[in-house]
């Protein structure tokens, strides 16, 4: 009986040793999690295989032909480098308005996003309370500076690219009266204003600057108005610095050139080169486009994140010099050699610090009053 009981227990004490080698010699097994996007979440052991990044848009939309398109733009080319597509690996959530931003950014928290973006200043407040509760996430804001270890944020030198724009609307202006138009009142546009302003008097301080503010980035129909009252007192170059809103500029400046194909009436584009959105048969009303490289800056700390890079905590700023800032000339037929010309020559002096371009409203009255 004992014999058969010691038997017994020795066959068991082997099974179990057998079953327990074989999972020792296991090679390797898998760290993923079960989240929507497929990849590792926020551990710390992830790799370029499983990182996963999304971005939430401000109310502008991913399609607004300017800001956030171009940030998804900068996305999909860092998904096309690393084999991601939409839904695998990258991703973004719309915004309809402000009450989303929270609920946008908390729903990819909970997908296991490695790197979520905050595409403009309006989304500040929400970034700050979400990476505020969730640290491990790492997030970057566009536009704006949130002071957190887990938050990169992106600025540009808007004010830079915007004085180039104002010398090319100084040069083609033939009636010496230009527009702004700006979306939200606020520092980050009051840098478009500033540079544009700038610009436009230092190649002639006797044309006159009309400036007005939409109040909004999603308001076509109240960018058309603004642009049908300024094209009315005689303004025949208008640079918009407002979003979706400038598609109602481009609207109200293809109607008038439609009525009068003769009449001198152009717009400057914004963020991307907006040239497709002032076509209108065979002619064209974008004269030039500030273009503001959001789409570089989006695969940059991507990418700076994936590799283990992430600027947390720290601003990044993208200007002339990166080639983040730049003006377009896609309008070969308005963009004279004579205006490229003259915009050269103001780059080089700015990159090489002849000239400070104003930044602020009070800046640029210095500036003026002392040309």
């Amino acid at each position: 009986m004992k014999s058969r009981r010691f038997l017994l227990v020795f066959s068991l004490l082997l099974a179990l040793g057998m079953i327990l080698g074989a999972c020792g010699s296991s090679e390797g097994g898998s760290n993923e999690s079960d989240g929507s996007n497929g990849g590792n979440g926020n551990s710390e052991e992830g790799s370029k295989d499983d990182f996963s990044v999304a971005m939430v848009t401000d109310v502008g939309g991913i399609d607004d032909k300017s800001f956030n398109q171009s940030a998804w733009e900068g996305l999909q080319a860092f998904g096309k480098e690393n084999g991601m597509e939409k839904g695998q690996g990258i991703d973004y959530a719309q915004s309809a308005s402000d009450a989303d931003y929270n609920t946008n950014l908390n729903r990819l928290v909970r997908s296991d996003y490695d790197l979520i973006f905050g595409i403009g200043f309006l989304l500040a407040p929400a970034i700050e309370e979400v990476a505020d509760q969730n640290p491990e996430t790492k997030f970057s804001i566009v536009d704006s500076v949130v002071e957190k270890d887990n938050v990169a944020s992106i600025v540009f030198k808007e004010h830079q690219g915007s004085f180039l724009v104002g010398v090319a609307a100084a040069m083609k202006t033939e009636s010496d009266q230009v527009g702004f138009i700006g979306g939200v009142d606020s520092d980050l546009i009051n840098k478009f204003e500033a540079g544009f302003r700038a610009g436009v008097k230092s190649v002639n301080p006797a044309i006159e600057v009309k400036v007005q503010y939409a109040g909004a980035f999603d308001a076509p129909d109240d960018g058309k108005a603004i642009a049908s009252n300024m094209y009315s007192q005689g303004v025949d170059v208008i640079y918009h610095a407002s979003g979706g809103t400038g598609n109602g500029v481009f609207a109200q400046a293809k109607d008038l050139k439609q009525n009068d194909p003769e009449r001198n009436i152009w717009v400057i584009g914004v963020d991307r080169d907006q040239h497709e959105e002032g076509q209108i048969g065979d002619m064209n009303v974008t004269l030039t486009s500030m273009v503001k490289r959001v789409d570089i800056a989006v695969q940059d700390i991507s990418t700076k994140a994936m590799n283990g890079e992430f600027p947390g905590g720290e601003v990044v700023e993208y200007g002339l010099e990166d080639d983040a800032i730049s003006v377009a000339t896609t309008n070969e037929e308005a963009m004279t050699e004579e205006i490229k010309t003259a915009v050269e020559d103001w780059k080089q002096k700015i990159v090489d610090g002849e000239v400070e371009v104003p930044s602020t409203q009070e800046e640029a009255k210095s500036f003026i009053d002392s040309l």
